[in-house]
């Protein structure tokens, strides 16, 4: 009861402060010609005295409106959108970010489909809405969505960049390590990094990709008190030490970085253990979107997140499969887009995965946000605990078998996890619960 009060007081608390900082609902509209032409005449010294700024000086704005500029160059956007706080720009597949940051001339052709699970056809999901319900316009009378032959990217300014120290933070997974995929090699897994708390499951196999199924919830994250993030996710790993490999996907409540309090969608990469390379969705020239039908780091509508004691639970069907050479990320059956295998720079990822990891992560100073639900994972309920479902893998010879995962919970006072299990029943396949309240003392 006591932390439950704490966390109605802290939440009406990180309310008021989030409000004053990042609107809830944005304010005025701003066409993207006049967004990029606000970039090119940005002044330093206005940026660095806004509240939120976390840069310290001019050379690193500086860094952050040269990407900004590179970011967006000769991209001709003719349709613009507004939901909640984020503007969504539809951008040319052949403009995005990695088309032109590659100098790619083509889209790669996709695989012929998605794996399915081992001795189980496809089922259809009910995915998640990211555009609210019943309405085609947004709030300045914009079509919502994007059509033909372009994707949807949320717009990245240089006020939110400066909401981290350097460029390099702001394509960080997260401060201090966090994030990152665990070195199985460390004991215990988090010593390097004692800002960032987990339950993470894996399994070590040479694969060509994984399926799962990821339970979404949105965890509030009291930034006034600390807190930073807090994300379910999958990893798909090759190589280790410093030539460690990752393609990432999940879903994430990071307010610095998106400018919502709500859960998004995700992806990340790295390409040498996260140490000059990694960024999140299109904010660098390493993903190439093909498809609409998600919009990485925008958030969900408000109905479509999962609340305890109801039979309908929202989850997000993600799976990265490896093919001509390329990594490309499958979300409910649908090609949203693919890493070229030229990002990994020769390394294990252009052959094959070695390790597949999945969990829940939340990075604080004294204080944790919640994970999942904010439930224990222990708690092997359907409709309270966030669970992660269907877990397989695509071996080398590209037949889907079941995971056989082993489990970590370093952080038992505020996280836990229920042991994997296989159920043919419930079509879930193998499964886990995970999760927890977080707090002080994790």
């Amino acid at each position: 009861m006591a932390r439950r009060l704490y966390q109605l007081l802290s939440s009406a608390a990180a309310l008021v402060v989030f409000a004053a900082s990042a609107p809830l609902h944005a304010q005025e509209f701003v066409k993207f010609s006049d967004f990029v032409q606000s970039v090119k005449t940005a002044d330093a010294a206005t940026v660095l005295a806004l509240p939120s700024t976390k840069a310290t000086d001019t050379a690193s704005v500086g860094e952050m409106r040269q990407h900004l500029l590179a970011l967006y160059d000769g991209v001709k956007v003719t349709q613009s959108y507004v939901v909640g706080s984020q503007t969504i720009d539809c951008i040319p597949i052949m403009q995005q970010p990695a088309v032109r940051m590659l100098g790619l001339t083509s889209i790669a052709e996709p695989p012929s489909a998605p794996a399915t699970a081992p001795g189980q056809a496809s089922q259809a999901a009910v995915l998640p809405s990211q555009l609210p319900a019943g309405k085609t316009q947004d709030a300045f009378g914009n079509r919502l969505g994007c059509q033909g032959d372009t994707v949807p990217m949320p717009r990245v300014t240089l006020e939110q960049m400066a909401h981290f120290k350097t460029l390099r933070d702001f394509f960080k997974k997260g401060p201090n390590g966090a994030g990152q995929a665990k070195d199985l090699s460390v004991v215990p897994p988090s010593s390097k990094a004692a800002a960032h708390k987990y339950v993470f499951y894996y399994q070590s196999v040479n694969n060509n990709g994984d399926e799962a199924d990821i339970n979404l919830w949105r965890p509030y994250v009291y930034t006034d008190i600390g807190e930073i993030f807090s994300l379910a996710q999958s990893w798909t790993i090759g190589g280790s030490g410093s030539a460690t490999q990752t393609a990432e996907v999940g879903w994430q409540n990071f307010p610095a970085l998106y400018g919502t309090e709500n859960s998004v969608p995700f992806i990340y990469y790295t390409a040498d253990d996260y140490n000059l390379t990694g960024c999140y969705n299109l904010t660098c020239g390493a993903f190439v979107q093909v498809s609409s039908a998600l919009t990485l780091g925008a958030a969900f509508s408000a109905s479509s997140y999962s609340v305890p004691n109801n039979s309908t639970q929202h989850y997000l069907p993600f799976q990265y499969k490896f093919a001509n050479g390329n990594w490309y990320l499958f979300y409910g059956g649908t090609e949203i887009g693919y890493y070229p295998g030229s990002v990994y720079n020769g390394g294990q990822l252009t052959q094959y995965s070695t390790l597949l990891e999945f969990g829940s992560e939340s990075v604080g100073t004294t204080v944790w946000p919640a994970e999942g639900s904010g439930m224990f994972g222990a708690a092997y309920k359907y409709d309270e605990a966030a669970w992660q479902r269907n877990l397989f893998y695509i071996n080398t010879s590209n037949v889907s078998v079941w995971d056989s995962l082993t489990y970590d919970k370093p952080s038992p006072k505020c996280y836990s996890g229920s042991k994997p299990a296989y159920s043919s029943s419930t079509g879930w396949g193998i499964y886990f619960y995970f999760g927890g309240p977080g707090g002080t003392g994790c």
